[in-house]
């Protein structure tokens, strides 16, 4: 079985570790801070992790993931091609139901419930273009269907695509890769190419299924804006209380088709708390089941070995984001309009973009999120650990660091080098001086005016600057705004870099290298925040279109899954060579929990994580030695 195990999990300990077992309980409360309520109930209308880790646990999907990672079949027990992956059959299981909130049948679960289902994502007037980007790009005529409902609709009203179904005979039925048989429950993608990784991409909610009579009954505006109260349930659970901004309580669904084979809770209450400090409160006063620790409280435990839960203290799995400082190479100055030329010279040069690369020990930095084991949380590649693997088990990263030449030891912040960096830092100071470039380059940085913790993390972040490249080199200047970065900072382009999270949606390395290559209006990264295809320098430019070739070549290769990923694994050695983007942390929090964190669904892509089933909860917080016995199971598993 693969597992991807990152040093905080291999807890591989010299002892015989016998297991407790503790008592169980049937329910769950857990939390989310303020500002992250849900925002819709459509499952396809949101490409948000804060709506699907709720609507994960209310539809089924033909795939999903199981503790390791793995994939694992859902509403289809069976899938298969038979000609290398450009046509794939799922077949469906029997005795699949839609149910109301009460848990009262509706409908049967159809086959063509996936076509009516992606007819509303490609709808262009139906669902707002979200979750549009994989099926188009992978679906035979999902493209062309999704430009004829925009151009539809710019031309006779929303009314006119509105009215487009999925049924036989019809527009979509006839452009569009998907062919849905309701008596055999088979439904058969045609794709645009062999695409051997395109089954993960059913764990995620761009092929998540409707209802045909569910959409008559409701409308289009009526799904659109669709209710809990309203919708029809396929999956573990429905919700029978929310309240908005306040709580929500899911419970298990009386009559789901796999009640069998799926372990599930009784009920979930999921609190909006205003903080992680209010959520430790509520900890301490039994009225939740976990919390993750802010750091102050954090240290507070830890240095206390009296206090109450100081052999509570449990380091959490990382979130699937792998996170990054991404630049922005069309830099504007602080009026968003006028052109920032001195840094957009400096970055441009890749002796300049080395020399940071080199040169930030960033421990500190990760100790704002892990002050106990700050190192445990380094990522040193682009793409995020556990999302593909070679055909022996092989994490696909591991590829990139022997490209690279990466020593993998996490007792030092490996890529910190002041040597390398001072040879740097002078060639860049040659070359860009001769451009014009004055020093001290100043480096924006923007954080929430009214947030203390990233104006703090923003401190450390100066010192790590000044420390490792020296004030006569660059200034990282902390900047503020008021309440969104994308309208305020991102859209004027007014940062020099951002840090960002890339979670991946399906198993492969293009869903990561696949947002940088130039050239490429499809590519996030590329358009929305580096801007790398405005950019005149010409080195600069070469290196973009180097690393894209590349991941192009890699992307052609769909016959031999071992060698797509080691030509993958080269273009992203090249990315990281010239240092079109630093990769830096994982997030790796504290936490005191009842939670058995590796009895649960753990995947580093798709949406199904935070799906409640196999969970198990104790009736007593875990101590730190249970929470290491349950992964050293995991591990032997």
């Amino acid at each position: 079985m693969k597992k991807y195990l990152f040093p905080v999990l291999v807890l591989i300990l010299l002892v015989t570790v016998s297991v407790s077992f503790a008592e169980r309980q049937n329910t769950l409360t857990t939390y989310e801070t303020r500002g992250r309520e849900l925002e819709t109930w459509n499952v396809h209308m949101s490409q948000r992790a804060v709506d699907n880790n709720v609507l994960v646990n209310l539809i089924d999907g033909l795939m999903t993931n199981d503790n390791h990672g793995d994939m694992q079949l859902n509403a289809a027990k069976s899938y298969e091609t038979t000609d290398g992956g450009q046509t794939w059959v799922f077949t469906l299981n029997e005795g699949m139901t839609w149910f109301n909130k009460d848990g009262e049948y509706q409908a049967d679960v159809l086959a063509s419930d996936w076509a009516t289902g992606l007819e509303w994502v490609l709808n262009y007037a139906k669902n707002d273009s979200y979750n549009t980007s994989m099926p188009n790009q992978m679906i035979a005529g999902a493209q062309e269907y999704y430009d004829y409902t925009k151009d539809l609709a710019d031309k006779e009203g929303n009314e006119a695509a509105w009215a487009l179904t999925a049924e036989e005979g019809s527009v979509f039925d006839e452009m569009v890769g998907i062919e849905c048989d309701d008596e055999a429950g088979t439904i058969t993608y045609t794709l645009v190419g062999k695409l051997p990784y395109f089954p993960s991409v059913a764990t995620y909610n761009c092929l998540y299924p409707a209802s045909a009579s569910m959409l008559e009954e409701l409308g289009v505006e009526g799904y659109r804006d669709v209710t809990w109260e309203d919708m029809w349930y396929s999956g573990a659970y429905t919700i029978t209380y929310f309240e908005y901004d306040n709580q929500k309580v899911f419970t298990k669904s009386p009559n789901y088709w796999n009640d069998a084979n799926v372990d599930r809770l009784d009920s979930i209450t999921l609190k909006i708390v205003d903080s992680n400090a209010v959520a430790y409160q509520l900890f301490t006063q039994g009225e939740l089941d976990h919390v993750s620790l802010d750091q102050a409280t954090l240290q507070e435990i830890y240095k206390d070995e009296n206090h109450k839960y100081h052999n509570n203290l449990v380091e959490m799995r990382p979130t699937k984001y792998a996170y990054h400082f991404h630049f922005d190479f069309a830099k504007n100055l602080e009026d968003g309009t006028t052109p920032d030329t001195n840094w957009n010279l400096a970055i441009a040069n890749e002796n300049f973009r080395k020399a940071l690369y080199y040169g930030l020990d960033l421990t500190n930095y990760f100790a704002r999120t892990n002050a106990i084991n700050p190192l445990n949380s380094q990522n040193y590649v682009y793409t995020g650990n556990g999302v593909s693997f070679t055909s022996d088990g092989t994490d696909y990263t591991k590829l990139v660091r022997e490209e690279m030449g990466v020593d993998y030891d996490y007792s030092v912040y490996n890529r910190y080098d002041p040597e390398a960096t001072a040879e740097y830092k002078a060639k860049a100071i040659e070359e860009l001086s001769a451009k014009g470039v004055t020093f001290p380059v100043t480096i924006d940085y923007y954080i929430n005016g009214s947030n203390d913790v990233e104006a703090q993390t923003a401190k450390v972040l100066e010192n790590i600057f000044r420390d490792g490249l020296g004030d006569d080199f660059v200034v990282l200047k902390t900047n503020t705004y008021i309440s969104s970065l994308a309208n305020e900072v991102r859209t004027p382009r007014k940062a020099s870099f951002y840090v960002t999270g890339w979670g991946a949606d399906f198993a492969d390395p293009i869903n990561f290298l696949g947002q940088e290559t130039y050239d490429d209006t499809s590519a996030y990264f590329s358009t929305v925040y580096s801007h790398v295809n405005e950019v005149t320098d010409l080195d600069l430019i070469a290196a973009y279109q180097e690393f894209t070739e590349l991941t192009k070549a890699a992307d052609a290769i769909t016959d031999d899954l071992d060698e797509r990923y080691a030509a993958f694994a080269k273009a992203e050695a090249c990315f990281l060579d010239h240092a079109l983007v630093i990769p830096t942390h994982y997030v790796i929090e504290w936490e005191l929990t009842k939670i058995n964190d590796y009895s649960r669904v753990y995947a580093m892509y798709g949406m199904q994580t935070y799906r409640y089933v196999g969970w198990e909860v104790n009736t007593e917080p875990l101590t730190t030695a249970e929470a290491a016995a349950n992964a050293a199971v995991w591990a032997a598993e």
